[in-house]
């Protein structure tokens, strides 16, 4: 099933982007890598990896169970989560800042203390959406698995690439309050902070996290989906480092490291046979229709460069 098909079976039906300002890049641009790899909707294979990086922080996983409806509806905030990015990555400027800062006022809520002690934090501790180390954690979740899921499952990328990638990608993290004292400075840094978050103290699998990871693997989605669900939960188990994949309980034997192995070549082929219309994210062809036709539409907004 295709990630087109597995989210009209969930009856997650994106809003449409608004045409926006004509020649209006937004924030990134035709030629950028942001675009490449973000209107790919096979991405989305990769959103249940992510969403599981980013609770194994205790804190980012006390923000969300006791701050959004994602235990009672996490259908919704998966569609809200897509919109977003979407608008973020595809809108004209307008449509990216309004989205952003629909973001950050969220955010300013977003606050409390640790109810239980988990991992290497006390019962107390505070915690705040707003907080720079916490809001990059969350970025780099979401860069980590969409450069593992494109380099997989669309074509293979060089170190240039993912470098340029991880370049483009840092007015994403500044909308969200990470700033250049806190981002990395380049990919091969990136990697570093990577390893570091996952062999270090800060990431620990606590009750909040379990809880939450009980709707991301095992969501109730309707009949249609369900052929969809193992090849996704291998997918993921794939994503994550080994020492989360075991304490989030996936299981990674030769089943399904197999199904992952079969899954790149036909997956790559299928996806680079696809018309655009099933292949990218409609906020993608939104995107080019507003800009003009006479290769001017490279330009980039100049706020964040």
């Amino acid at each position: 099933m295709s990630p087109g098909k597995f989210l009209g079976s969930l009856g997650l039906d994106l809003p449409r982007l608004e045409p926006g300002k004509p020649g209006d890049p937004g924030l990134f641009g035709l030629d950028s890598m942001i675009w490449a790899v973000g209107r790919e909707r096979i991405l989305l294979a990769g959103g249940a990896a992510a969403l599981l990086l980013q609770v194994a922080h205790p804190l980012v996983a006390a923000g969300v169970a006791a701050h959004s409806d994602f235990l009672a509806d996490p259908f919704r905030r998966l569609q809200v989560t897509l919109d977003t990015t979407l608008r973020i990555t595809f809108g004209d400027r307008e449509q990216a800042m309004a989205a952003a800062e629909a973001v950050r006022r969220v955010h300013v809520r977003v606050r409390g203390r640790l109810l239980q002690p988990v991992g290497r934090f006390d019962s107390g501790t505070p915690y705040d959406a707003s907080d720079p180390n916490l809001a990059l954690w969350v970025h780099a979740s979401l860069l980590a698995t969409s450069l593992q899921v494109y380099g997989r499952f669309v074509r293979r990328l060089s170190l240039a690439d993912r470098e340029r990638y991880y370049q483009e990608a840092k007015p994403f993290a500044r909308l969200f309050g990470v700033g250049d004292d806190v981002l990395p400075p380049d990919y091969r840094a990136f990697r570093v902070y990577l390893a570091r978050m996952v062999e270090g103290p800060d990431l620990a699998v606590g009750g909040d996290a379990r809880l939450l990871a009980a709707q991301i693997l095992a969501p109730p989605v309707p009949l249609a989906a369900r052929p969809a669900l193992p090849p996704l939960r291998a997918v993921t188990a794939w994503l994550l480092p080994a020492r989360l994949r075991g304490e989030f309980g996936l299981s990674w034997g030769r089943g399904e490291r197999a199904l992952v192995a079969g899954l790149g070549g036909p997956t790559r082929l299928a996806v680079q046979t696809l018309p655009g219309r099933l292949r990218y994210w409609p906020h993608h062809g939104i995107a080019r229709a507003r800009l003009p036709k006479n290769g001017n539409e490279q330009g980039r907004s100049s706020v964040f460069h």
